[in-house]
């Protein structure tokens, strides 16, 4: 395990997609992107694990496919899944990685982006720790406008949605308390990077 540098500090993404200020903890749900393709979408999930209960290592677990499932009821329904996300943002503001940028992680499922199918081929996945009845922290706005910066700056990026946006009617995350506005103020990109919000 890599240690993640304060989110304040200067941050890159290496030439294989891992990003140098964050904690490396790489999971084994991924795979090459289809043509080897870059990523041009960002989506916003939340998750937290068992729900709105933070902290502790189940998100990693899961990620990592070690998940004990007899620890709590609600993961008995996980047996099997195997999922992963480029990134996690905990309550602190700490950035975690689970699959390089340039590889294909398991994070949005059955989508659709403006009519282009299989969103897991061309975006990067953030999951921030949360759920949909909690406001997320001012560190994780701070840590992802970072992020959403550098990845921008790496890669042909031109859009950012949320799970919801890509999956309606299947997904509802990141959920009714997130503050997009404040996310579009923060990360300093054009409002057209924001189609779903320029529709609200």
């Amino acid at each position: 395990m890599t240690p993640a540098p304060h989110a304040g500090a200067a941050a890159a993404v290496d030439e294989n997609g891992w990003l140098l200020a964050a904690t490396r903890l790489p999971s084994p749900n991924f795979e090459a992107r289809p043509g080897a393709i870059e990523p041009t979408l960002i989506v916003v999930h939340n998750i937290s694990l068992p729900p709105d209960d933070f902290g502790g290592s189940a998100i990693r677990d899961f990620f990592q496919n070690r998940l004990d499932h007899d620890a709590h009821p609600y993961f008995d329904q996980l047996r099997g899944m195997r999922v992963s996300a480029h990134f996690v943002i905990r309550r602190d503001g700490e950035v975690e990685q689970y699959v390089a940028c340039n590889e294909r992680a398991w994070h949005a499922g059955v989508s659709s982006f403006l009519g282009r199918e299989r969103c897991n081929d061309f975006s990067i996945g953030i999951e921030l720790e949360g759920s949909d009845r909690s406001p997320f922290e001012t560190a994780q706005y701070d840590a992802l406008a970072e992020l959403v910066r550098v990845l921008a700056a790496r890669y042909p990026i031109d859009a950012l949605a949320g799970h919801s946006d890509i999956a309606p009617g299947r997904k509802t995350d990141p959920g009714p308390h997130f503050d997009w506005p404040r996310l579009v103020r923060a990360s300093g990109l054009a409002p057209h990077f924001f189609p779903f919000q320029s529709r609200a």
